[in-house]
Protein backbone atom coordinates (compact mmCIF):
# COMPACT_ATOMS: atom_id res chain seq x y z
CA UNK A 1 0.00 0.00 0.00
CA UNK A 2 1.04 3.61 -0.54
CA UNK A 3 1.80 6.05 1.72
CA UNK A 4 -1.30 7.66 0.66
CA UNK A 5 -3.40 4.77 0.33
CA UNK A 6 -2.56 4.12 3.97
CA UNK A 7 -3.18 7.40 5.43
CA UNK A 8 -6.77 7.23 3.87
CA UNK A 9 -7.36 3.56 5.61
CA UNK A 10 -6.28 5.27 8.92
CA UNK A 11 -8.77 8.31 8.71
CA UNK A 12 -11.23 6.10 7.80
CA UNK A 13 -10.65 4.04 10.73
CA UNK A 14 -10.60 6.64 13.18
CA UNK A 15 -13.59 8.74 12.14
CA UNK A 16 -16.72 8.27 13.92
CA UNK A 17 -19.34 6.12 11.88
CA UNK A 18 -23.02 7.92 11.07
CA UNK A 19 -24.94 5.38 13.62
CA UNK A 20 -22.41 6.40 16.48
CA UNK A 21 -23.08 10.07 15.48
CA UNK A 22 -26.73 9.75 15.61
CA UNK A 23 -26.49 7.98 19.04
CA UNK A 24 -24.31 10.47 20.65
CA UNK A 25 -26.80 13.40 19.24
CA UNK A 26 -29.37 11.24 20.68
CA UNK A 27 -28.24 11.13 24.19
CA UNK A 28 -27.31 14.76 24.41
CA UNK A 29 -30.72 15.29 23.08
CA UNK A 30 -32.29 13.53 25.56
CA UNK A 31 -30.29 15.38 28.13
CA UNK A 32 -31.34 18.95 26.79
CA UNK A 33 -34.77 17.47 27.18
CA UNK A 34 -34.36 16.79 30.47
CA UNK A 35 -32.74 20.24 31.67
CA UNK A 36 -35.83 21.79 29.58
CA UNK A 37 -38.32 20.26 31.59
CA UNK A 38 -37.02 21.39 34.47
CA UNK A 39 -35.86 25.22 33.14
CA UNK A 40 -37.15 25.89 29.97
CA UNK A 41 -39.72 28.65 29.76
CA UNK A 42 -40.05 28.35 26.00
CA UNK A 43 -41.10 25.28 24.13
CA UNK A 44 -38.05 22.73 23.42
CA UNK A 45 -36.18 23.02 19.72
CA UNK A 46 -32.27 22.77 19.14
CA UNK A 47 -31.88 26.25 19.75
CA UNK A 48 -32.30 25.61 23.36
CA UNK A 49 -29.10 23.57 23.48
CA UNK A 50 -26.08 23.83 21.20
CA UNK A 51 -23.61 20.79 20.64
CA UNK A 52 -19.70 22.00 21.33
CA UNK A 53 -16.14 20.14 21.52
CA UNK A 54 -15.12 17.92 19.36
CA UNK A 55 -18.83 16.91 17.54
CA UNK A 56 -19.46 20.12 17.08
CA UNK A 57 -16.42 21.06 15.65
CA UNK A 58 -15.93 18.06 13.40
CA UNK A 59 -12.94 16.20 15.12
CA UNK A 60 -14.56 13.20 16.87
CA UNK A 61 -12.89 10.04 16.54
CA UNK A 62 -13.38 6.62 16.97
CA UNK A 63 -13.73 5.19 19.72
CA UNK A 64 -16.38 7.65 20.85
CA UNK A 65 -15.22 9.85 23.69
CA UNK A 66 -17.85 12.33 24.93
CA UNK A 67 -20.24 14.25 23.74
CA UNK A 68 -20.64 18.05 24.86
CA UNK A 69 -23.80 19.80 25.05
CA UNK A 70 -23.91 23.82 26.20
CA UNK A 71 -27.60 24.43 27.50
CA UNK A 72 -28.76 27.99 27.26
CA UNK A 73 -30.66 28.26 30.94
CA UNK A 74 -33.24 31.22 31.55
CA UNK A 75 -31.94 34.42 33.13
CA UNK A 76 -33.76 34.47 36.29
CA UNK A 77 -31.70 31.42 37.26
CA UNK A 78 -28.51 32.90 36.66
CA UNK A 79 -29.76 35.86 38.92
CA UNK A 80 -30.64 33.21 41.25
CA UNK A 81 -27.43 31.71 41.75
CA UNK A 82 -25.57 34.86 41.31
CA UNK A 83 -27.37 35.90 44.68
CA UNK A 84 -25.78 32.71 46.56
CA UNK A 85 -23.61 33.84 49.29
CA UNK A 86 -20.80 31.34 48.14
CA UNK A 87 -20.23 29.24 45.28
CA UNK A 88 -23.58 29.25 43.55
CA UNK A 89 -21.55 27.90 40.70
CA UNK A 90 -21.24 24.80 42.63
CA UNK A 91 -24.65 25.25 43.66
CA UNK A 92 -26.11 25.41 40.44
CA UNK A 93 -24.01 21.96 38.64
CA UNK A 94 -25.65 20.11 41.73
CA UNK A 95 -28.76 21.35 41.09
CA UNK A 96 -28.65 19.86 38.07
CA UNK A 97 -26.78 16.70 38.85
CA UNK A 98 -29.77 15.74 41.32
CA UNK A 99 -32.62 16.16 38.34
CA UNK A 100 -30.52 13.90 36.14
CA UNK A 101 -30.00 11.09 39.52
CA UNK A 102 -34.02 11.07 39.39
CA UNK A 103 -34.45 10.29 35.41
CA UNK A 104 -31.20 8.63 35.01
CA UNK A 105 -30.92 6.31 37.93
CA UNK A 106 -28.81 3.59 36.26
CA UNK A 107 -26.08 5.73 34.37
CA UNK A 108 -22.59 4.72 35.58
CA UNK A 109 -21.45 8.42 37.04
CA UNK A 110 -22.80 11.59 37.12
CA UNK A 111 -20.55 13.95 38.76
CA UNK A 112 -19.21 17.87 38.56
CA UNK A 113 -16.41 18.91 37.35
CA UNK A 114 -15.74 22.67 37.61
CA UNK A 115 -18.22 23.50 34.64
CA UNK A 116 -19.97 20.47 33.66
CA UNK A 117 -22.13 17.70 34.74
CA UNK A 118 -21.15 14.30 33.39
CA UNK A 119 -23.63 11.74 32.22
CA UNK A 120 -22.31 7.97 32.00
CA UNK A 121 -24.41 6.00 30.01
CA UNK A 122 -24.39 2.43 30.44
CA UNK A 123 -24.43 2.26 26.68
CA UNK A 124 -20.98 3.86 26.64
CA UNK A 125 -21.93 7.53 25.74
CA UNK A 126 -21.21 10.60 27.88
CA UNK A 127 -22.68 13.55 27.69
CA UNK A 128 -21.01 16.47 29.45
CA UNK A 129 -23.60 19.04 30.24
CA UNK A 130 -22.29 23.12 30.51
CA UNK A 131 -25.09 25.02 31.61
CA UNK A 132 -24.75 28.62 30.62
CA UNK A 133 -26.17 31.85 29.26
CA UNK A 134 -25.68 33.95 26.00
CA UNK A 135 -23.52 37.00 26.72
CA UNK A 136 -24.11 40.68 25.72
CA UNK A 137 -22.23 41.18 23.30
CA UNK A 138 -21.31 37.29 22.36
CA UNK A 139 -20.01 34.39 23.64
CA UNK A 140 -21.64 32.85 26.46
CA UNK A 141 -21.48 33.09 30.40
CA UNK A 142 -20.54 29.39 32.43
CA UNK A 143 -19.81 28.59 35.46
CA UNK A 144 -16.54 27.65 37.11
CA UNK A 145 -16.82 26.24 40.48
CA UNK A 146 -13.02 26.54 41.45
CA UNK A 147 -11.79 29.02 43.55
CA UNK A 148 -15.14 29.84 45.47
CA UNK A 149 -16.73 30.15 42.54
CA UNK A 150 -16.67 32.60 39.11
CA UNK A 151 -18.89 32.94 35.70
CA UNK A 152 -16.17 32.43 32.98
CA UNK A 153 -16.98 33.78 29.38
CA UNK A 154 -16.39 31.77 26.97
CA UNK A 155 -17.16 31.73 23.27
CA UNK A 156 -17.76 27.96 21.45
CA UNK A 157 -19.37 29.43 18.47
CA UNK A 158 -15.54 31.32 17.79
CA UNK A 159 -13.58 27.63 18.55
CA UNK A 160 -15.84 26.34 16.60
CA UNK A 161 -15.41 28.77 13.72
CA UNK A 162 -11.29 28.91 14.06
CA UNK A 163 -11.02 25.06 13.50
CA UNK A 164 -13.55 25.60 10.58
CA UNK A 165 -11.77 28.30 8.78
CA UNK A 166 -8.74 26.28 9.17
CA UNK A 167 -10.07 23.31 7.65
CA UNK A 168 -11.53 25.61 4.35
CA UNK A 169 -7.62 26.76 3.74
CA UNK A 170 -6.20 23.54 4.52
CA UNK A 171 -8.74 21.69 2.15
CA UNK A 172 -10.12 19.52 4.90
CA UNK A 173 -6.66 18.71 6.19
CA UNK A 174 -6.98 20.46 9.70
CA UNK A 175 -9.58 18.40 10.81
CA UNK A 176 -7.80 14.70 9.54
CA UNK A 177 -4.63 16.24 11.38
CA UNK A 178 -6.26 17.22 14.82
CA UNK A 179 -8.30 13.62 14.48
CA UNK A 180 -4.65 12.14 14.04
CA UNK A 181 -3.48 13.69 16.83
CA UNK A 182 -5.94 12.76 19.27
CA UNK A 183 -5.45 9.11 18.32
CA UNK A 184 -1.99 9.12 19.41
CA UNK A 185 -3.09 10.80 22.57
CA UNK A 186 -5.03 8.40 23.54
CA UNK A 187 -2.80 5.47 21.96
CA UNK A 188 0.32 6.80 23.90
CA UNK A 189 -1.20 8.14 26.71
CA UNK A 190 -0.13 11.56 26.39
CA UNK A 191 -1.23 14.39 28.89
CA UNK A 192 -2.02 16.82 26.48
CA UNK A 193 -5.38 18.57 26.18
CA UNK A 194 -7.45 18.29 22.91
CA UNK A 195 -7.34 22.03 22.97
CA UNK A 196 -3.97 22.28 22.19
CA UNK A 197 -3.97 19.98 19.81
CA UNK A 198 -6.38 21.88 17.97
CA UNK A 199 -4.57 25.40 18.52
CA UNK A 200 -1.12 23.82 17.25
CA UNK A 201 -3.03 21.56 13.91
CA UNK A 202 -4.26 25.53 12.84
CA UNK A 203 -1.26 27.39 13.88
CA UNK A 204 0.99 24.36 12.29
CA UNK A 205 -0.71 24.01 8.62
CA UNK A 206 -1.29 28.11 8.52
CA UNK A 207 2.28 28.02 7.58
CA UNK A 208 3.08 24.80 6.57
CA UNK A 209 3.81 24.55 2.69
CA UNK A 210 2.29 21.84 2.08
CA UNK A 211 -0.98 22.64 3.68
CA UNK A 212 -3.26 21.99 0.95
CA UNK A 213 -1.58 19.33 -0.16
CA UNK A 214 -3.61 15.78 -0.25
CA UNK A 215 -3.04 12.58 1.90
CA UNK A 216 0.62 12.12 -0.03
CA UNK A 217 1.89 14.13 2.45
CA UNK A 218 0.68 13.01 5.15
CA UNK A 219 3.61 11.43 6.83
CA UNK A 220 5.71 14.96 6.44
CA UNK A 221 2.89 16.27 7.75
CA UNK A 222 2.93 14.69 10.81
CA UNK A 223 6.54 14.67 11.03
CA UNK A 224 6.57 18.17 10.70
CA UNK A 225 3.44 18.64 13.05
CA UNK A 226 5.41 16.82 16.09
CA UNK A 227 8.89 19.00 15.62
CA UNK A 228 6.88 22.01 16.13
CA UNK A 229 5.10 21.03 18.63
CA UNK A 230 8.05 19.64 20.80
CA UNK A 231 9.33 23.35 20.22
CA UNK A 232 6.00 24.51 21.75
CA UNK A 233 6.59 23.31 25.45
CA UNK A 234 5.10 25.74 27.48
CA UNK A 235 4.19 28.52 25.11
CA UNK A 236 0.00 29.73 25.31
CA UNK A 237 -2.30 30.42 22.82
CA UNK A 238 -5.60 33.14 23.31
CA UNK A 239 -8.39 31.01 23.34
CA UNK A 240 -10.74 32.10 20.42
CA UNK A 241 -13.41 34.49 21.10
CA UNK A 242 -12.35 35.60 24.91
CA UNK A 243 -9.01 37.15 26.46
CA UNK A 244 -7.98 33.73 28.12
CA UNK A 245 -4.82 32.05 27.47
CA UNK A 246 -4.53 28.05 27.20
CA UNK A 247 -0.74 27.11 28.60
CA UNK A 248 0.49 24.16 27.13
CA UNK A 249 3.01 22.69 30.15
CA UNK A 250 5.20 20.21 29.38
CA UNK A 251 4.43 17.02 30.87
CA UNK A 252 3.89 15.76 26.84
CA UNK A 253 7.24 16.63 25.80
CA UNK A 254 9.07 13.25 26.22
CA UNK A 255 6.41 11.44 24.09
CA UNK A 256 5.96 14.28 21.47
CA UNK A 257 9.84 13.78 21.09
CA UNK A 258 9.48 9.85 20.95
CA UNK A 259 6.93 10.51 17.91
CA UNK A 260 8.63 13.15 15.91
CA UNK A 261 11.61 10.46 16.38
CA UNK A 262 9.60 7.45 15.11
CA UNK A 263 8.00 9.84 12.47
CA UNK A 264 11.28 10.73 11.24
CA UNK A 265 12.63 7.04 10.78
CA UNK A 266 8.92 6.46 9.26
CA UNK A 267 9.34 9.13 6.28
CA UNK A 268 12.89 7.68 6.14
CA UNK A 269 11.22 4.31 5.12
CA UNK A 270 8.43 5.60 2.91
CA UNK A 271 10.99 7.33 1.01
CA UNK A 272 13.10 4.13 0.35
CA UNK A 273 10.11 2.43 -0.36
CA UNK A 274 10.35 0.23 2.55
CA UNK A 275 5.98 0.17 3.40
CA UNK A 276 5.93 -2.22 6.30
CA UNK A 277 8.55 -1.03 7.99
CA UNK A 278 7.37 2.69 7.66
CA UNK A 279 3.85 1.16 8.71
CA UNK A 280 5.68 -0.31 11.80
CA UNK A 281 7.01 2.72 13.15
CA UNK A 282 3.16 4.28 12.11
CA UNK A 283 1.70 1.86 14.10
CA UNK A 284 4.14 2.96 16.95
CA UNK A 285 2.44 6.26 17.06
CA UNK A 286 -1.43 5.63 16.27
CA UNK A 287 -1.83 2.36 17.70
CA UNK A 288 -3.54 -0.73 15.35
CA UNK A 289 -6.23 1.36 13.53
CA UNK A 290 -3.49 2.36 11.37
CA UNK A 291 -3.06 -0.57 8.99
CA UNK A 292 -0.11 -2.32 7.15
Amino acid sequence: MSTASRFDKFLENIKVLPSQQVAALTSANAIARKLHSRYGDTPYSDDSRMIIGSYGKGTAVRPPRDIDVLYFMPYADYSRFDQYRGNGQSALLQEIKRLFQERYPKTKEIGGDGQVVVVDFSTGHTVEVLPGWRATGGGFLVPNTHNGGSWQHVDHNAEIKFVADSDIRSLGNTRNLIMMMKVWQTNCSVPIKSLVLEFRSTSFLSGWEYAKKSTTYYDWMVRDFFGELVGKTNSWHTIPGTNEKKHYGDAWLSKAQSAHGRAIKACEYEAAGKDLEAAYEWRKIFGSQYEF
